[in-house]
């Protein structure tokens, strides 16, 4: 089963091109697309719930329950900026700042690992350092001269990319009282309920083929963050990020097929890189 994560980096590149299908071939907004995208999540997950809900006692301590609320915290931060910066600004421009999540998931690592113990976040260097050179090569390959302009929605996506990121490291210390599916179910209805008091989306107007995609990317989420929270659990986080950073290299290569996007040579170098830092961590 330690194979299991590559499942998850399948799943994450399926997402975020199929993402990227609906974003820029059919007229939604953002703001309905996160709300309807949520709801989707939740509807996915609802058999799932009745068959493997589990939530211990421990969950319901002050203390796992405030961390629960940072998580959610955490998420509504990372869901605003990555929502602004997306809004405002080509996906293409701000594709840097939001491969920044893998770098700023490890770093964290180590140092909640300081904080609450190896139990929970290794410091393995065997496993540290290859996970630290992937990353770096992930940020290289999406680096463009005109990125080191930092604009403000530039800035909001690293934002965004570092909340996902926090919240993500911030989970690991109340997993373990939930099942995976109970977890991401919870965390994903609050924020649903905060986004739709927000914005307020008219999502019942959506073409019922934009929703049937909609739904499919739900489905896809719910195959990926199952996989990373099992991952955390048994694994470790920093080991699991670094086998989720096989999707840019799936991302490649279903953006070329479907989107007819071009593969540079910085992608095919990254993805030598990648694959060979992974080769070395798991031999």
């Amino acid at each position: 089963m330690i194979y299991f994560p590559f499942f998850g980096a399948l799943a994450l590149g399926a997402g975020i091109v199929l993402e990227k299908i609906i974003l820029r071939k059919r007229k939604i907004g953002i703001e309905q697309y996160q709300v309807a995208g949520f709801l989707t999540i939740i509807l996915v997950m609802l058999p799932f719930v009745y068959f493997f809900w589990s939530v211990s006692s421990e969950a319901l301590k002050l203390k796992n329950a405030i961390i629960f609320l940072f998580v959610i915290l955490f998420s509504l931060f990372a869901n605003f900026f990555t929502f602004y910066s997306v809004k405002w600004a080509k996906i293409s421009n701000i594709e840097p700042a939001k491969m920044l999540e893998p770098i700023f998931t490890i770093f964290l690592a180590v140092i909640f690992s300081f904080v609450f113990g190896e139990a929970l976040y290794e410091r393995n260097t065997r496993i540290l350092a290859p996970a630290l050179i992937a990353g770096g090569a992930l940020v290289f390959s999406h680096v463009k001269k005109h990125h080191l302009q930092f604009s403000k929605y530039f800035l909001s996506a690293i934002a965004g990319s570092f909340f996902f990121a926090l919240e993500l490291v911030t989970s690991r210390l109340i997993l373990g009282f939930y099942s995976p599916v109970s977890f991401y179910f919870l965390r994903c209805a609050a924020i649903f309920l905060v986004g739709f008091a927000v914005f307020r989306p008219d999502i019942g107007k959506l073409d019922k083929k934009v929703k049937m995609e909609i739904l499919l990317v739900g489905a896809v989420w719910v195959i990926y963050r199952i996989i990373v929270y099992y991952g955390y659990l048994n694994f470790g986080v920093v080991f699991t990020t670094l086998l989720i950073m096989l999707a840019p290299i799936f991302v490649y290569l279903l953006a070329w097929k479907f989107l007819h996007e071009k593969i540079n040579w910085k992608n095919i170098v990254a993805s030598i890189i990648i694959v060979g830092c992974v080769i070395y961590a798991v031999s």
